[in-house]
């Protein structure tokens, strides 16, 4: 069975979701690393940057956590449907 795709579309796989998840920390753990580093120079609106980068993070991985278990659903559900031969 072909899949159509159309042109200029980005293929997702949970692969790359992974990666850029893993970048995404790094960065975040960069910048809170940064701003510890300095706290003299730092300022209110760095901390609100880095609370939200931190529920970006929060929010992301939550979201491929649901994914993961719709997942493990759909294949319970497909077992327990199996009828016996």
């Amino acid at each position: 069975m072909s899949q159509y795709i159309s042109p200029g579309a980005t293929r997702l796989t949970f692969q790359t979701m992974i990666k850029n998840y893993q970048q995404l920390q790094s960065k975040t753990i960069s910048f809170i690393r940064g701003l510890a580093s300095s706290m003299s120079s730092a300022n209110p609106g760095k901390f609100l940057l880095a609370q939200f980068y931190m529920s970006q993070v929060t929010q992301v991985g939550e979201s491929i956590s649901n994914l993961i278990s719709q997942v493990n659903s759909c294949i319970n559900n497909a077992v327990r449907n199996q009828k016996p031969q």
